[in-house]
């Protein structure tokens, strides 16, 4: 019998609810909640799918389902039960504690744990051990966003709600790929124009996205540049009177002073700074004001969204800043379909800021530097101070970890050897330091082979709790079913390994409190402690509790107690958190990335989202299905920057920083600007692997970003590096291709990950919708021995009798391939190519699309053999829910006429492409476009 479990989703900010359906203690299948106010029943590719990465042979093959201690640095774990684990944890990190101070210890935990995990972890490490090093990978995500609300309005707390899209008559969508990072919000932003064509959407960012694809004007400004395009454009609406001088006066602070700093900011130097027309930028401006000259008394209302483009910076406070700038200088704020709504990036990063799950933050939006906000937790807690310095931030706690001054780590729900930046640095560190705790529910992530401890944890559909998304809601997280493996042994909550572990550290610390600190047993008894903290605070949840959202459903916050609903919209009264009631204008000055291109390294490297993937893919990138879209990694550039440099689609190029480099193929992209380099985020060492010419291991694309970081925010520059791009001569390469038994492919891939490190350049990815496939690439300087490509044979199924073989050693080219009846065809199941590999692309159809190969046998073997004729590759996937491809979309086009949203429904009727998730809607647009003909398409 099913069992539907009602949920959230454990992706995006967004923060929709899912309907989780389960068999005992399986799940079994997945859809939106239309109940949900955040998504109303919609998910994205991502979401439609979390199914699928909870599958037993996923779960089997994935997950860490004991806790394990490495005797040794470099050598294989071995199995401990709870009671050791965390008699060795609590031990250890008493003795380090006793011997070199609370501050030798750091904790770094994650946007995705739960309020309530949260919530333990803070009170553990600033209550407890008495030091401030708790930081979270949100500090990569959000922390400039909080600095810049802060600053500006005096609190953490986006202003608007998800509903102000429909009400907004102007979106200024800035630093997010927001039809990629967050779909499921998207679909609203194209529904709000749908419904109201008179609805301007301006798009700014250096490349073409898909959401650039919907604007109706799009700003390519230059990389890091966004402090100088706000600042011109609030100089030209204080020039043409398009300023809202009435509101200013009665509701803000300070704006003489930044009149002061807007002087130089003149058109003519924004447009060469930014790279954008004069026309352009007061366009921007006058639509952003929302009114003609001296007409504040009907403004169409502005909704300003925007993500890790402005916060992932050298300058991210200042950018967050100075877009709040417009929103004050012309009154759009606190009212319905305007106001600055930062996107978050991860499920629960909000929940995180709320429980003050960060090195300067305390509970409830607390600030540690202040001295009653350090006595009111203290008391709450029941110990006689909280620490008053603040904690090392994410980047900064790697560095003391590497230069020995942090000897502990414990680092929960996050893959900082993937997702930090500078990860030479950050593996310097992880091999530094004395004890490493990684408390993870996936055994497959890159820093799981760095810990000494590995604890085991429950993950989504099996864990209970709360989140909270970008519009301020909270939701419940509920379990569909319970953890796998043993119940004595297997994975736990986070909330209860953290509460496990205080409980026997605290004996041996100095004695703090008279009563035990974490007397919780149900995550519920957390959250009540936590809603209490919240009392009098700017987001009072105390009218809220379990049962409240059971019955009620998600509610946005503040929801004080004797309130029946909470806000949708903050400062409807123009009244803010700070001392006076005033937003404060914050006066921005431009400064350049911290990392300015120049001739030796001439191209700005940007980092971003791939549509159908998340973060270090330790979920995601379980699914073949997923990289149908995106199959493997690599290089844009725009093909102007390939053609000076001579390099042709598919090519390895060497992309090299101050601090790193790695091989990739490079590819062709016309949405890319000159000069300016593209690299998805979530390419790691799990996937995208190597070895230098000095015997380094690479490791992905953070081997090449900066740590540089803000100052205020401390939220590090991941979305520029200056690089330098020159082809890789690496004559030999390799490819292999098979389907396996999904019992077999993922432990495959972890061996097959383990011989990337033989290469100068090698991936290895995951591919397939119904059947599961392993695509492995290699190239190097000369051919791998024979060993290490019979190896690899093996592991793609193609080491028995029954394979067909070539071999020219001299040559170095080696052939295997292996043909299995299926019905009354034979079909190609396994290839490798090594030496040539100039043939792939129909031998790789053949099987990709499992078509008949029977016909081709030997030829297989045969380097260089031309494509037959009747090998036709059905194409790129564009629709990841129903496996449509370019192909099949260009040839329903060329038959079809009228207007780009009849050829739209034509397509979504014929092929149902868009029809599902619709995460795919907007490159369906885009491909509509490019067929349209040249006037229509004007």
């Amino acid at each position: 019998m099913t069992h539907e479990t009602r949920s959230t989703c454990p992706y995006c900010g967004v923060g929709c609810g899912v309907i989780i359906e389960s068999q005992g203690d399986q799940v079994t299948g997945v859809r939106g909640d239309p109940g949900h106010p955040a998504n109303f029943g919609r998910l994205c590719s991502k979401g439609a799918t979390l199914h699928l990465t909870a599958s037993a042979a996923v779960t089997r093959q994935t997950r860490l389902m004991q806790p394990m201690q490495r005797l040794r640095r470099h050598e294989a774990p071995v199995p401990l039960a709870w009671d050791a684990a965390l008699g060795l944890a609590s031990q250890t990190f008493a003795r380090i504690t006793r011997e070199h101070g609370p501050d030798a210890v750091g904790f770094y935990l994650s946007g995705q744990l739960l309020t309530e995990d949260y919530y333990v972890f803070n009170k553990l490490s600033k209550g407890l051990i008495g030091t401030n090093n708790v930081d979270t990978n949100s500090r990569l995500c959000m922390s400039s966003a909080v600095a810049g609300y802060k600053q500006t309005l005096g609190m953490d707390a986006p202003p608007a709600c998800y509903d102000d899209v429909s009400h907004a008559q102007r979106l200024f969508i800035v630093g997010s790929n927001t039809a990629w990072a967050h779909p499921v919000l998207f679909r609203r932003i194209e529904d709000a124009k749908a419904a109201n064509p008179a609805l301007k959407i301006i798009v700014v960012d250096p490349r073409r996205t898909d959401t650039a694809a919907i604007a109706d004007l799009y700003l390519p400004i230059q990389p890091g540049t966004d402090v100088m395009l706000f600042n011109g454009m609030l100089h030209i609406m204080l020039w043409e009177g398009w300023i809202d001088a009435a509101w200013i006066a009665a509701h803000t602070s300070g704006f003489d002073a930044l009149k002061a700093t807007l002087r130089d900011c003149t058109p003519a130097l924004v447009a060469q700074v930014c790279g954008i027309t004069k026309e352009d930028l007061y366009v921007a401006a006058q639509l952003f004001a929302g009114a003609s000259a001296g007409d504040a008394g009907r403004r169409a209302p502005t909704l300003s969204l925007y993500c890790q483009g402005l916060n992932q910076s050298s300058s991210g406070t200042a950018k967050n800043a100075a877009l709040i700038n417009l929103h004050l200088a012309t009154g759009q704020i606190g009212r319905p379909g305007a106001g600055p709504f930062s996107l978050t990036g991860q499920p629960n990063a909000m929940g995180g800021r709320e429980v003050g799950g960060m090195a300067n933050l305390l509970s409830a939006h607390r600030d540690l530097a202040n001295p009653q906000h350090r006595a009111e937790v203290a008391a709450l807690w029941g110990v006689p101070s909280v620490p008053d310095q603040p904690g090392k931030t994410a980047v900064e706690m790697f560095q003391a970890a590497a230069d020995g001054e942090i000897r502990a780590l414990w680092i929960a729900c996050t893959n900082p050897a993937q997702s930090m930046p500078d990860q030479a640095l950050v593996r310097r560190a992880l091999e530094r330091c004395e004890f490493v705790v990684v408390q993870e529910a996936f055994a497959t992530t890159a820093t799981c082979d760095y810990a000494d401890l590995l604890l085991p944890a429950t993950t989504w559909s099996e864990k209970e709790g709360t989140v909270t998304n970008s519009e301020r809601r909270i939701s419940r997280v509920r379990a569909a079913v319970p953890p796998p493996g043993s119940a004595q042994n297997g994975p736990r909550h986070d909330w209860a390994i953290a509460v496990d572990f205080a409980r026997r550290l605290e004996p041996l610390l100095p004695v703090r409190a008279e009563t035990g600190l974490f007397p919780y047993d149900t995550p519920e008894a957390i959250w009540n402690e936590h809603r209490e903290s919240t009392r009098g605070r700017d987001l009072d949840i105390t009218g809220l509790s379990y049962a409240r959202l059971d019955d009620a459903g998600p509610q946005q916050w503040p929801l004080p107690e004797g309130e029946t609903v909470g806000k949708a919209r903050l400062y409807e009264d123009g009244v803010f958190p700070t001392p006076d009631g005033r937003a404060r204008f914050a006066a921005t000055t431009y400064r350049p990335v911290a990392e300015p291109r120049e001739s030796r390294y001439p191209f700005s490297l940007s980092t971003g989202r791939l549509r159908d993937q998340w973060h270090g893919m330790s979920r995601t990138g379980t699914l073949g299905r997923l990289f149908g879209h995106v199959a493997e990694p690599a290089v844009q550039l725009h093909p102007q920057d390939m053609a000076r440099r001579g390099l042709q689609e598919g090519d390895l190029v060497h992309v090299t920083s101050r601090r790193g480099s790695i091989v990739l193929p490079v590819q062709g992209a016309s949405e890319m600007g000159l000069s300016q380099a593209f690299i998805a985020m979530h390419w790691g060492g799990e996937f995208l692997g190597g070895v230098s010419s000095m015997g380094v291991r690479l490791a992905g694309v953070n081997a090449l970003t900066t740590s540089a970081f803000c100052p205020n925010s401390k939220q590090p520059e991941l979305k520029h590096a200056a690089v330098k791009i020159l082809k890789a001569e690496l004559p030999w390469s390799l490819l292999g291709v098979a389907w396996l038994p999904d019992e077999r492919a993922l432990a495959a891939r972890e061996e097959l990950k383990r011989l990337m490190a033989l290469f100068p350049f090698a991936s290895c990815v995951p591919f397939g919708r119904e059947r599961t496939g392993l695509l492995f690439r290699a190239a190097s300087y000369e051919a791998a021995p024979i060993e290490v490509i019979a190896n690899i044979e093996r592991l793609l199924g193609l080491g028995g009798s029954d394979v067909l073989r070539y071999a020219d050693r001299k040559k170095g080219q080696r052939r295997a391939a292996r043909l299995a009846r299926m019905g009354d065809q034979a079909r190609l199941t396994g290839f490798v190519l090594a030496g040539d590999i100039s043939a792939e692309s129909w031998i790789k159809t053949l099987l990709q699309d499992e078509l008949p190969a029977q016909a081709y046998g030997r030829l297989l073997l045969v380097p260089g053999a031309k494509a037959p004729v009747a090998v036709q590759s059905r194409g790129q996937q564009v629709c990841t829910c129903l496996n449509v491809t370019d192909t099949a979309i260009r040839a329903h086009l060329a038959g079809a006429a009228g207007p780009e949203d009849s050829r739209l429904a034509s397509l979504q009727a014929r092929l149902r492409c868009g029809t599902q998730c619709g995460s795919c809607v907007p490159e369906l647009r885009k491909i509509i476009r490019a067929t349209l003909p040249l006037k229509q398409a004007a």
